[in-house]
Order: structure tokens, then C-alpha cells, then sequence
């Protein structure tokens, strides 16, 4: 095994590409944690959410309008999502998943973002917050400073982060320029993700506080962001996982949906992004002063979307698009300014396009596809279909396919007693409206109306057709990504039930400098 991993490393050296000027790329890698696309202006113009440092690194770059997280089979979303981005491999071929020993290679940590790049010559560097991730990939930054920062003071939150990468450049910054090796940084936030206590002064701009009180809504304030179009004060059905911890018992939601809560939580979430937006900023103004900004890729995004009343959920355990979906900007050289594609991602994509960008090799149990030639223009998207997964709840659980325009969602959930279709027409119905939406309570609560054709068409005998082709081509997704369940109309394909899932990981100790 050690051989092979010394002929590896020889391999990735020796294909590395580099420069006219000499230089290889540097790689700025940011995500965060908990958070939708329509939360930012590149996604929702009408988003209230300040985000200049963002806006930017949009209009320089690319902004992917079809990237997506996969899934999940446990509720700590993040963890699966995280291994994903860090391995390059599907959801169901996940050293943590419930087949995980028989479909993933022994030592798969080796073969992950920093194990290769490390391989390749570059300088790695971490920062994130501690625990539901991959723990084995994690450590093998050559620098990392990881702690979970969910406070509203600089210490205590998304500042603490950037005060890593800056400290960490200042350290390059000290020598000289010819014998840097190319970095990779991996700045990861622990916001937005809950406990949402935002800094005082961007609370107070969101008409927000860090309400406590569990017995009483928050209270309202005329600066407090809008509620979503697509906001319900209940979702219509068991989707399955309903007493999962982000859907009864984030601090200052809990289990409500009233108009005054949500749009205060949005006001929280909006504060912590902000904080967010302000270390990037920090962090390219530096990077900029040093002349290392433009040999630098640039690529920002999340584990996954996060609904904050939109269907009047309020986590990460649902696949409507708020929720699936995830933000995606990249810059770099070579990355046409100011332009969109669907792409058709996933975040397991992240490792190959990387390793593209260095002009080294994807590790041979690399799943995902480069998104290279996407980000230069060259193709519209890598697929042409996205499947999409959670099961962290009740049985077999919630599964989705897209393709074009077109969405189909299933929940076969409580042991049979819920077994719904959705099937959308995303560009007709973006919000994917629901007949809920059209109660005149939410229509007073949100001013949106949703059109006569805006609505769920799983039921329309006009897209019969339609409906059917979509099922078929779900359960080939499901088969070729090994997913290990069937729905209540689907063939059954010999399946047997796998063994129960292992528990997300548990938090760590603050890892030494």
C-alpha cells in the first residue's frame, strides 16, 4: 500500500501543470454551513442579505445555477455532505454509509482533498468548525486550526476564522515570494448554521435579536427581511423526519412558524452572513496586497440549502430546491466575469475540478466530474440529470430526480401511512408552489399569489406522460448509484433492508495548532 501511494504521489508531481510565469494556481476554497442560494443576491436579487464581497466574486466570476448537495442518510446533513466534498465519492459509496465497507475503498482518506494535494507539493491549510465531517480526511491539513465559533463577538465567531487564514498568510507573507509553494486553503465558517447570534450592530441593521424565550414569538420590527414566497406555517404532510433537532429545537424557533419568528430567524441567519461576507473580504484584500489574488481560484459554497420557513420547514432535511441546492461561485484564471451556468453539480465535483485547476491527477476512487470546462465556458453543464436523496428519518425516505426543467420529489415515509408525489415544472414554478400557498392567510402573510399553473402536477392528467418518464428515470438513477431502497412503486430488485446507520461522529476537542 505504501508503494502505491509513493508511485501516486510521483505521478501527481510529475503531471502538475504550471504557469508561463512559473507559478501553479493557489486555491481558495470557502464554505459554510447552512445555507440557501436564494439567500443571495446572485440567486435572489430581491434578497434583503448584504453580502458586497460576494456580489463581487460573483460579477468577476461564475455563478452555477444548478449545484446540489446529493443527499443524506442520517440528519446531520452536513457530515455526509462534507465527506463528499472532501472524497469526490456519491452518497451511497461513503465509508460512512449503510453498505460503506462492501462500496468504499479501504483508506479512502488518503485519497481526499488534502492528502492529495499534499502529495502534489502544495501548502494546506484548514479552518472550520469541529465535528459532523470528515474527521480522518480533516487532519491531514498540514496546518489546521478547527473550532466551532457560533457566538456574536469576533472571538466567539465567523472573525475567529478569518483571523486563521490571515494569520496563516501573514506567516507566507514572510517568505520569499520564490519559494512559496502553491496553497490550498480550505476557509470554512461554523455560521450560519444554528445557534444563529449574530454581531449587535448587523442584528440591529436586520431588525433582529437573539431571542431566547421559548414560551413567546420574538418581537417584530419593521427591519426584519421579508418572509420567503414560498413560506407555509406548516408543512402539509409528514415528510418524514418532522421531530428531527432542526425541525423542534433550534434556539429561538423551535417548533414555530408564526410570521414573527421566521422573519426574525432570517434577520439572525442574515447577520451571521454578513459576518461571513466581511472575513472574505478581509481575506481576498490580503491576498490581493500580497500579488497572489489573481494566480488564485476562488471557489465558494455550502454543505447544503437550509429551508428557515420556506414549506414551512426549518432545516436541511428536505429536498425542495431551498434546501437541495447549494450556492456556487468560483473565479480564477481562465473564469469568464460576469457569467452563469446550470452546470448540473454536485459537491462531490469539487475534488476533480480541484485537481483540474492544478493540472494534477483525481485520485483513482474520485467519483465526481471536473467542472472546469463548465466554469471556462466551454460546456453548459457535466450531467444531465441530478438525483437527489434523504433518508435520515423514517423509510425508504424522501427521493428526487431532475432533469431539465423538470422535478419530481417522493416521500414514502411512517411506514407507508405517507406516500406523496410531487412533480414540478421549475421554470414555470421556481417556488415549487404548493395548493397550501394558495390559503388566503399565507397569500396575506407573503403578497404572493401564486398562478392558476403553479402547483404540484404529479395529479395532471395532462403530464401523465411526463410523470412517467420522470419515475423511470429516477429508478435508474437509484440503481446506478446503488441506493439501497426501493419506493412503494417501484420493483423491489431483491433489496434487503441495510443495518442501521452508525451515529454522526462526535465533536472533538480543539485540535492543536
Amino acid at each position: 500500500m505504501r508503494f502505491l501511494r509513493l508511485c501516486f504521489g510521483l505521478f501527481v508531481l510529475g503531471s502538475a501543470a504550471f504557469a508561463a510565469d512559473g507559478r501553479r494556481p493557489n486555491i481558495l476554497f470557502i464554505v459554510v454551513d447552512d445555507q440557501s442560494p436564494f439567500d443571495l443576491k446572485a440567486y435572489n436579487p430581491k434578497s434583503a442579505l448584504r453580502t458586497p464581497h460576494l456580489d463581487r466574486l460573483a460579477a468577476q466570476g461564475m455563478v452555477l445555477d444548478g449545484a446540489y448537495h446529493m443527499g443524506s442518510f442520517i440528519g446531520g446533513v452536513c457530515t455526509p455532505s462534507r465527506h463528499m466534498i472532501m472524497s469526490g465519492r456519491s452518497v451511497w459509496h461513503l465509508p460512512i454509509g449503510p453498505r460503506g465497507g462492501a462500496l468504499s475503498p479501504p483508506e479512502l482518506e488518503q485519497q481526499t482533498i488534502p492528502a492529495v494535494f499534499n502529495r502534489a507539493g502544495y501548502a494546506t491549510m484548514r479552518t472550520c468548525k469541529i465535528g459532523n465531517s470528515y474527521e480522518a480526511a480533516n487532519r491531514l491539513f498540514a496546518v489546521r486550526r478547527d473550532a466551532t465559533k457560533r457566538g456574536g463577538t469576533d472571538e466567539t465567531g465567523s472573525a475567529w476564522h478569518g483571523e486563521q487564514v490571515l494569520g496563516y498568510l501573514a506567516e507566507r507573507d514572510r517568505t520569499p515570494a520564490a519559494d512559496r509553494a502553491p496553497f490550498f486553503i480550505f476557509f470554512g465558517f461554523s455560521h450560519p448554521h444554528d445557534v444563529r447570534d449574530g454581531k449587535p450592530d448587523l442584528l440591529a441593521h436586520y431588525g433582529a435579536t437573539n431571542h431566547t424565550d421559548r414560551a413567546a414569538p420574538p418581537p417584530s420590527h419593521p427591519k426584519q427581511p421579508a418572509l420567503p414566497e414560498n413560506w407555509l406555517p406548516a408543512h402539509p404532510f409528514p415528510h418524514g423526519h418532522d421531530d428531527v433537532r432542526d425541525e423542534v429545537a433550534v434556539s429561538g424557533v423551535w417548533e414555530r412558524r408564526d410570521e414573527r419568528t421566521i422573519r426574525n430567524e432570517i434577520g439572525r441567519q442574515f447577520a451571521c452572513s454578513e459576518a461571513i461576507d466581511v472575513e472574505i473580504g478581509r481575506v481576498l484584500a490580503r491576498l490581493e496586497a500580497m500579488g497572489e489574488l489573481e494566480n488564485t481560484y476562488i471557489v465558494y459554497t455550502a454543505d447544503h440549502g437550509m429551508a428557515i420557513g420556506r414549506h414551512g420547514l426549518q432545516g436541511k432535511q428536505n429536498l425542495y430546491e431551498h434546501t437541495w441546492r447549494v450556492p456556487l461561485l468560483a473565479k480564477g484564471p481562465g473564469i469568464p466575469p460576469g457569467t452563469r451556468a446550470a452546470g448540473n453539480a454536485y459537491l462531490m465535483d469539487l475534488l476533480a475540478t480541484f485537481c483540474d485547476f492544478a493540472g494534477i491527477a483525481a485520485p483513482p476512487s474520485n467519483e465526481g466530474l471536473s467542472l472546469r470546462p463548465v466554469l471556462e465556458g466551454k460546456k453548459v453543464a457535466v450531467r444531465d440529470t441530478v438525483y437527489g436523496v434523504y433518508s435520515g428519518g423514517a423509510k425508504p425516505g424522501l427521493r428526487s430526480v431532475k432533469h431539465g426543467d423538470w422535478k419530481l420529489v417522493k416521500f414514502d415515509v411512517n411506514g407507508g401511512a405517507v406516500r406523496e408525489t410531487q412533480l414540478f415544472d421549475l421554470r414555470e414554478n421556481p417556488h415549487e408552489f404548493l395548493e397550501a400557498h394558495r390559503a388566503p392567510a399565507v397569500i396575506a402573510a407573503t403578497g404572493v399569489a401564486p398562478a392558476a399553473h403553479q402547483r404540484n402536477l404529479a395529479a395532471d392528467p395532462r403530464h401523465a406522460a411526463k410523470l412517467a418518464e420522470m419515475e423511470a428515470l429516477l429508478l435508474a438513477e437509484m440503481r446506478r448509484l446503488d441506493d439501497p431502497w426501493r419506493l412503494w412503486n417501484q420493483p423491489a430488485d431483491g433489496l434487503k433492508p441495510p443495518p442501521e446507520m452508525p451515529a454522526p461522529e462526535p465533536k472533538k476537542k480543539k485540535a492543536k495548532n
